[in-house]
């Protein structure tokens, strides 16, 4: 036998046999998450074809169209009772607490009063004008739920009755724990809470209230055009950058004092709920991004647990590397956390590639967002092996997109 033959056969034998070690390591499964209180996130990757990471953050998809109809306008008549309520923690809560309240809204036939929006600590409070176009909010959902700046005066002196309301509130617990509630006092304040991360798909949108929820989730809630101005700039900066070296712009979902409090450990079952510094750095590079590429981290003001990142990433930016100066006062010192996440999501869902190095909300709000405009490059990230060879970054799609078992892909198509 021809020796050149024989070396042959043994490269193949052992491609084969690294092929089939790859495919053991199949996918990063859910990963439980402390958020406003214990919540399950689908936090995995896939196989799939092999790619480069260039091929796969340079894929285009198109822009998805809804594929619901808007919610048949109910006849004009007086309203049955007023929902209130409070937007907290960042625009990734916001999403859910809005679609929630326009949903429930829509059954009952209330008038849904504006919110307002409560910071972390005690006592902050901001008007829903002051992150979010209330004109759009308002306009959009004309003909589907009646929308109100303020109570009238004969209401507030009364005082509400304050209903718990689950993330993705559904029609039977409307009916069972609601409508019961609504129909002895018609003047309700609606407080959320998440059990648990739920935005899987189920299904194209086939009742009203699917419609509803899709409009609301996708078609309402638009920041204010300071905002969009302030991440629109940011984002502009960043893709200089990258043009100016043929890369890309990777947006990390990186932020120092959220890993500190959730311990990015494996759990008992091997399972991680977030990734550090040092193990993104390795992820980014594994899967074929060098040097010339251009991260932008969520992190506001840089933290020397970072240098390892930027040693081997030198173009990786923070909020405060980036913000125009003109803006620093208002949106890093006395802006708080709710108008320094509001940039973060903007940026993130417009990015060339998205990395979630923490699991939760943000991750699961921002993925439906790219999903919507067709920006589904999103990288999970997964223990990187010791191994030298690069691994393709199609390994780590979001099975978000290639399962389509987010709630973006039941509401457009």
């Amino acid at each position: 036998m021809d020796p050149r033959q024989v070396v042959a056969g043994f490269l193949t034998i052992a491609m084969f046999a690294m092929l089939g070690n790859m495919i053991k390591r199949d996918h990063f499964d859910s990963v439980e998450v402390s958020l406003q209180e214990t919540s399950v996130v689908q936090f995995d990757a896939l196989k799939s074809k092999d790619k480069s990471a260039t091929q796969v953050s340079r894929e285009s998809s198109l822009e998805l169209k809804p594929c619901w109809a808007k919610p048949v306008p109910k006849e004009t008549e007086q309203s049955k009772g007023f929902i209130t309520f409070s937007l907290t923690g960042g625009p990734e809560h916001h999403v859910s607490q809005v679609t929630d309240a326009v949903v429930i809204a829509r059954y009952l036939g209330a008038t849904l009063v504006l919110p307002d929006i409560r910071g972390s600590e005690l006592g902050q409070k901001r008007n829903f004008e002051d992150m979010y176009d209330a004109d759009n909010f308002t306009t959009s959902l004309i003909g589907v739920v009646k929308v109100v700046k303020e109570l009238p005066s004969e209401v507030t002196a009364d005082n509400p009755a304050v209903v718990r309301v689950p993330n993705r509130v559904a029609k039977d617990f409307i009916i069972n724990n609601i409508e019961p509630i609504f129909q002895t006092k018609s003047y309700l304040r609606l407080a959320s809470f998440f059990p648990s991360i739920n935005l899987k798909a189920k299904g194209k949108p086939n009742t009203d209230l699917d419609s509803t929820a899709c409009l609301a989730m996708f078609g309402s809630l638009e920041m204010k055009q300071e905002i969009l101005e302030v991440s629109d700039r940011m984002i502009e900066r960043l893709k200089i950058l990258s043009r100016n070296s043929g890369s890309q712009f990777i947006a990390v979902d990186l932020r120092v004092d959220v890993l500190e409090k959730k311990g990015c450990k494996a759990k008992g079952n091997g399972k991680k709920p977030c990734y550090t510094p040092v193990e993104i750095r390795d992820f980014i590079k594994k899967v074929g991004f060098n040097s010339d590429h251009t991260i932008y981290l969520t992190q506001t003001w840089w933290h020397e647990s970072l240098n390892p990142l930027k040693e081997m990433f030198p173009k990786t930016y923070t909020k405060d590397d980036l913000i125009p100066a003109e803006k620093k006062a208002h949106f890093l010192q006395s802006g708080g956390v709710e108008l320094q996440r509001a940039l973060d999501f903007q940026i993130c869902s417009k990015s060339d590639v998205f990395v979630p190095a923490i699991a939760g909300l943000f991750y699961g709000n921002v993925a439906g967002k790219r999903i919507a405009s067709g920006r589904t490059q999103i990288l999970v990230p997964s223990q990187v092996p010791s191994s030298s060879s690069p691994i393709a970054s199609s390994n780590f799609i979001s099975t978000y997109v290639s399962k389509k078992n987010h709630i973006a892909y039941s509401c457009f198509c």
